[in-house]
């Protein structure tokens, strides 16, 4: 967690209690700094596509990081989350980067087994919701400031806060960053044999009412207006730094 800082997670903002196995269950598959966070937030906000969050992020700095070093934790969070993340309607959400579930491969391979049993049951029932961004350069260059600045949220940022110098080297590095996860996404859904709802971050912006019955219509669920749930504000983060890097990366 994030201190002083609301991030969804907190117990205020879980459902009332589901049991059993969710329904419809989705994945949320996405590499940093696609967009994934605002994505997120805007399907939640329904009330009805669930609350797709990082519940596998263990990372010591992530939202679990208590539990990154105890497999039984890990465990009992995972099966907590399916209970109170599920909306009335059945629908879990767990949104993903590649980089968590190979953590979770090397480090707590049995709660993978059963997160991909839970969230992708088969072939025939798993519903994977792939987001990326087209703007490639836009992306590695907010990889790479994230990166190299440790701020990774809006409300990280302070007035004094200093801007992390340009650097191609950290670019590129970020490009083939997306590169390999992209790749490890491309390989699992070859693997598993689902056909993916592509989202375009671009395209979630400039019209969120679309992209939710797109994804609505995949999950073959009604959107219910009076479902909706009040959830934390997602503030967008200052462009300045990026446009900056952005002017330096284009003149070399």
């Amino acid at each position: 967690m994030l201190p002083g800082i609301e991030t969804g997670y907190e117990a205020e903002f879980d459902f009332p209690p589901f049991r059993g196995p969710p329904p419809r269950p989705y994945l949320l598959a996405s590499v940093p700094r696609s967009g994934s966070t605002f994505v997120s937030h805007l399907l939640w906000q329904t009330g009805c596509l669930g609350a797709p969050l990082e519940y596998c992020n263990f990372d010591p700095n992530g939202p679990y990081g208590d539990a990154h070093q105890s497999q039984s934790e890990q465990q009992r969070l995972w099966r907590e989350v399916l209970i109170r993340r599920t909306s009335p309607n059945g629908v879990f959400g767990l949104k993903g980067f590649p980089v968590q579930f190979e953590a979770l491969q090397r480090d707590n391979p049995a709660l993978l087994a059963e997160v991909m049993r839970d969230v992708l049951p088969s072939r025939a029932r798993g519903r994977i919701v792939l987001l990326r961004r087209r703007d490639r350069t836009a992306h590695a260059i907010s990889y790479a400031r994230a990166i190299i600045s440790g701020i990774w949220r809006a409300e990280q940022e302070r007035e004094e806060m200093t801007e992390p110098e340009y650097s191609r080297i950290a670019v590129e590095r970020a490009e083939r960053m997306i590169e390999s996860q992209e790749g490890a996404w491309r390989a699992m859904l070859v693997d598993l044999g689902i056909e993916p709802l592509m989202l375009w971050y671009e395209d979630v912006l400039t019209a969120p009412g679309r992209a939710i019955d797109a994804v609505a219509e995949y999950l073959e669920i009604e959107i219910d207006p009076s479902a909706a749930v009040k959830i934390p504000r997602i503030e967008r983060q200052s462009q300045d730094g990026a446009r900056t890097w952005a002017r330096q990366h284009a003149g070399g």
